[in-house]
């Protein structure tokens, strides 16, 4: 996944008020084999698209789970990879399905975060009865889980809230559209948070982009400068929204490119109560 935003508040004051509102891209190879999101196989517990890819088959960039467990994955951009580091999609998957909190998860991974490339994990624990708990980890930053308090964030391919131009764009634009929630139907808030983050409009110059990406981002700067990536084998292939309000009602909705082609869309929603 390329970037997400997202803003929470575990006790909204009013009834019609969301606990969460996030909105995320993944940007990958067109081609890349993925399994668009749904229940996995026989549990009807854990909802996720899935990683195809030979060899990384069943991880994912983005879950959720009816027990309450949300984890999104975004990777971070670094000239070099190690071929041989592990798969990073796995780290979703695990959390998705372990007994551990947020927190005793992400301490966990820290401690074997050099074994992978650069990333940066989102892991949540929503509880409507004891309050929604959010924690971050990035394996190229703070050495611990970073507790979230309530607010709006922006997440991308650096550090958690780093100023890129186009994560503050966004960021503002997301932020806007979050405001006027509760004016909104549930189907107008998802359709203007997906407008969002199909915005192609380049935030150049940007030179912490440059810095940190090197001559691997140069050729594609004035795409990958922009929310939605659209370069002609590689960009944004799935949106996803997802919406919780104050009663743990979840809506789920996912838009996914088909056949590797920017001109053919699939729009999917699920909605279900979380059961904790």
């Amino acid at each position: 996944m390329c970037i997400l935003f997202f803003k929470f508040d575990p006790r909204p004051v009013s009834k019609n008020a969301y606990r969460l509102i996030l909105a995320a891209n993944r940007d990958e190879f067109y081609l890349r084999p993925s399994k668009s999101a749904d229940f996995w196989d026989g549990s009807n517990e854990i909802l996720s698209g899935l990683d195809m890819e030979e060899g990384k088959e069943g991880g994912t960039w983005l879950g959720i789970s009816k027990k309450g467990k949300m984890a999104a994955l975004t990777n971070y951009m670094q000239p070099k990879i190690d071929k041989n580091a592990k798969g990073r999609g796995a780290l979703v998957t695990n959390f998705l399905t372990t007994e551990l909190d947020s927190y005793s998860y992400l301490k966990k991974v820290a401690s074997e975060g050099h074994l992978y490339n650069g990333f940066n994990l989102i892991a949540a624990d929503l509880n409507t009865t004891k309050g929604d708990v959010i924690y971050y980890y990035g394996n190229k930053g703070d050495p611990e889980p970073v507790f979230l308090n309530p607010g709006v964030y922006g997440l991308s391919n650096s550090l958690l809230d780093t100023p890129w131009k186009k994560l503050q764009f966004g960021k503002h634009l997301f932020t806007d559209v979050v405001k006027r929630s509760q004016d909104l139907t549930k189907e107008d808030l998802v359709q203007e948070l997906i407008n969002v983050m199909n915005n192609q409009d380049p935030q150049l110059p940007d030179p912490a982009i440059e810095d940190q990406g090197k001559d691997y981002i140069l050729p594609i700067l004035d795409k990958y400068a922009a929310i939605c990536v659209r370069c002609p084998n590689y960009g944004t292939r799935t949106n996803t929204v997802i919406l919780i309000d104050a009663g743990g009602h979840v809506t789920f909705t996912e838009r996914t490119m088909l056949n590797a082609d920017v001109d053919q869309w699939k729009t999917s929603t699920y909605q279900f109560k979380l059961q904790i």
